[in-house]
This record gives C-alpha cells, sequence and structure tokens, in this order.
C-alpha cells in the first residue's frame, strides 16, 4: 500500500507538504501541488479515510434512513426514491458518501449512527412505530432532518399536504361534483401526511358550502393497493351515490380503480378519482389518473443543504418546510356541471 512517506521520496517533498497537497490544504504552489497529486496517482496512492477521521473528526459520511414496510416499494417508492437519488448526488458534490442506517445489528440507529460515525443523519422513509428510535437524534449532538415523519425537535421538509387537499377540493366542485368522498393511507402524530390532505379537502368543500362527514371518509390500515380497495368498498356501500372520491395517494386509487372495475361501475363516467404521488403507472392507467406530484427533487435539496449547514456549525431554524406539490389534471375526473 502506497503512503505520503512513498510519495515523499518519489518527489523530494517532505510528508507534512505531501500531505497538504493531498488534502488541499496549506500554502503550496500550483506547480508543487500538481507535481505531488500527478505521483500519487501514478504510483495508486489511495487515502486512508479511517485515518484521517481519526485525527480531522471528520468521516464526511451522512447516515441515511430508509424504510418502506407499509408500502413494500422499496427504491420504486414515487416519492422517497427521488428524494434519495437527488439527496446523494447533492451530498456527494459537496464532498460527503451516504451510508445507510438500520436495526438489524440489535443496536439502535443512534447507535448504528455513532458506531459509523457519520457526521449527520437523514430520515428519509422511517418505519412506522420505531419514531422512538428516531427521537434520540433529537436529542443527541447529529444533525438530522427529515422528509418524511414529523419528529419534535427535528426539521422536517415536506410537501404542501394541505394545500394540496385544498386544491382537490376546489377542483372538483368547479367540475360539478357534491357528493364527494375521502379515501384516506394511515396516520399518526409523526406520520401526517393523509390527515393534512384530509383538511386541505375539508378546507375547500367548506368555501363552497360543502361538508365531509366522518361516514364519508373512510381510513387505510396501510399504503398498499388492496388496502385502498378493501377501504373503498366499505365506504362504496354506505354511500353508493357518490361522483367522486379523493385518495391520499396513487396506490390507494388503484386499489379503487380495481374495484370500479370489479364492480362495473364506469370510470370516471360514475366516479371520479383523484390521487396523490404521480406514481409510474398514474398516466397509463384507464383512464389515467389525475393527481398530484410532490417535487422530490427540491425536498432533496433543500433537506441536504439544512442538514450539510447544521454539520459545519450552522443550526437548522425552521421546524418545517413545505415544498408544493404539482396538480396534474389528467382523464379521470368528469365534468359533471352539465349533467342533467
Amino acid at each position: 500500500m502506497v503512503t505520503i512517506y512513498d510519495i515523499a521520496r518519489a518527489t523530494g517533498y517532505s510528508a507534512p507538504t505531501v500531505s497538504r497537497a493531498l488534502t488541499g490544504t496549506g500554502k503550496l504552489t500550483q506547480a508543487t501541488r500538481k507535481k505531488i497529486i500527478s505521483t500519487a496517482n501514478e504510483m495508486g496512492y489511495e487515502p486512508n479515510s479511517i485515518a484521517r477521521s481519526l485525527s480531522t473528526k471528520k468521516t464526511n459520511l451522512i447516515g441515511i434512513i430508509y424504510d418502506d414496510v407499509q408500502m413494500s416499494r422499496g427504491f420504486t417508492h414515487p416519492l422517497f426514491s427521488g428524494v434519495l437519488n437527488t439527496f446523494r448526488e447533492t451530498v456527494e458534490k459537496q464532498g460527503y458518501d451516504i451510508i445507510f442506517l438500520s436495526r438489524h445489528f440489535k443496536m439502535s440507529y443512534l447507535a448504528h449512527a455513532r458506531y459509523r460515525a457519520v457526521e449527520g443523519v437523514a430520515i428519509i422513509n422511517p418505519e412506522t412505530g420505531e419514531y422512538n428510535s428516531y427521537e434520540e437524534f433529537a436529542k443527541s449532538d447529529i444533525p438530522c432532518v427529515s422528509t418524511s415523519a414529523i419528529i419534535p425537535g427535528i426539521c422536517s421538509v415536506l410537501s404542501e399536504n394541505e394545500e394540496a387537499g385544498y386544491i382537490a377540493a376546489k377542483h372538483l366542485v368547479a367540475m360539478g361534483h357534491k357528493k364527494i368522498a375521502y379515501i384516506s393511507g394511515p396516520y399518526d402524530s409523526f406520520s401526517k401526511s393523509a390527515i393534512e390532505r384530509l383538511h386541505g379537502f375539508q378546507r375547500g368543500l367548506k368555501e363552497y358550502g360543502l361538508s365531509l362527514d366522518e361516514s364519508h371518509i373512510e381510513k387505510c390500515d396501510t399504503w398498499i393497493e388492496e388496502s385502498g380497495k378493501k377501504a373503498f368498498s366499505r365506504l362504496y356501500e354506505r354511500h353508493s351515490d357518490i361522483t367522486a372520491v379523493f385518495s391520499s395517494s396513487d396506490l390507494l386509487a388503484r386499489g379503487i380503480i380495481q374495484y370500479a372495475n370489479e364492480k362495473n361501475i364506469s370510470l370516471p363516467n360514475d366516479l371520479s378519482v383523484i390521487g396523490f404521488d404521480d406514481d409510474s403507472a398514474s398516466s397509463f392507467l384507464t383512464p389515467s389518473l389525475t393527481t398530484f406530484r410532490q417535487d422530490s427533487a427540491t425536498i432533496a435539496k433543500v433537506a441536504s443543504e439544512l442538514l450539510i449547514n447544521a454539520i459545519n456549525g450552522k443550526p437548522i431554524q425552521d421546524e418545517f418546510v413545505r415544498i408544493p406539490a404539482d396538480f396534474i389534471i389528467r382523464n379521470s375526473v368528469k365534468d359533471m356541471r352539465n349533467a342533467l
């Protein structure tokens, strides 16, 4: 293994000079630095990141928490896969590497983060029910951001969920719908996207003198398609006269569409559907699904900027940062304004 002392002998410079050239520190002439780096490359020198981290206390590692138990989508998740890709690209440009943290080694997420000596943590998609593990980060000295769960003491970079629900309600009412329902994904005190979308939806309907009572709302146990199908079947048994439904995700909307197809409910003639996420299949459904596309790139860039600033000593001041979602109008909502 080539060391800085080998490079020093080959170039005639001292070991400290070689070290400064390779780490980009110190006041060296461009010619000196270029010669040392060129020689190091020719000799196949590889920096010892472990030794460097021990001396500088910097590892340039960012821990990633990415679990997906409820959807089982892995890295194909319509939002979080995009967030992960852009986050990785952004932090790599700043000289950081990412490493996935897990609890498979019989240690907590925080313990794993310390074991790996990460400088910061991004909670991109946490596992429901493990929030105590995430709250540990808020009490630790490790900077942290979240792009999903709302964890006290940790900044969350999230979509404008309530505003999206409001837009969905206004669109359905503008298209002449009055008998409207909502299919909700699961939510709790930390995972609030579904309930936020509901609140915005209710606010939008209220502006037009409409209300959404509890019997027109059905909550799913999980975010998977089958859960959406079962939830809508329960709702439709109570209110077969509804003309439109807003689903808190495209995957749940696909369950609604599956139920409608099995029961010969014509879409969108008998039932209009709005989803959320702009899943990769949504534009290919029949009819193509009107939905919301979350801005994964901006969420990731904002989260990475906040985290790197915190790593470099600038505390995160915001509890929430909200990013607007784009409303994508396709063919799944019928215009009822001229219907008899």
